[in-house]
């Protein structure tokens, strides 16, 4: 027996990865480094599942890589500061 096929509302549901998934993934290594991504760099902030279950959804996460610039970051030469006597 074949099972019954899902209503077509329900046949895309989001797919939410944690904390340790993004890890995992090479995007982050630690909390910290999350929140500063979220903070400074756009990344999705997320949902709470629970009030300690925090998860992010994987098309969101993956926008957010693709829209990550590839070049170079251009670094200016600083100015070296001359001690005065």
């Amino acid at each position: 027996m074949s099972e019954p096929s899902a209503p077509a509302t329900f046949s895309r549901l989001p797919y939410y990865v944690r904390f340790r998934d993004l890890r995992a993934a090479g995007i982050c290594d630690n909390w910290e480094s999350l929140s500063r991504m979220i903070d400074d760099y756009g990344f999705p902030t997320g949902i709470l599942l629970s009030p300690n279950v925090r998860a992010w959804d994987v098309d969101e996460v993956n926008k957010w890589l693709t829209e990550r610039p590839t070049e170079r970051k251009v670094v200016l030469e600083r100015k070296r500061k001359t001690e005065t006597v």
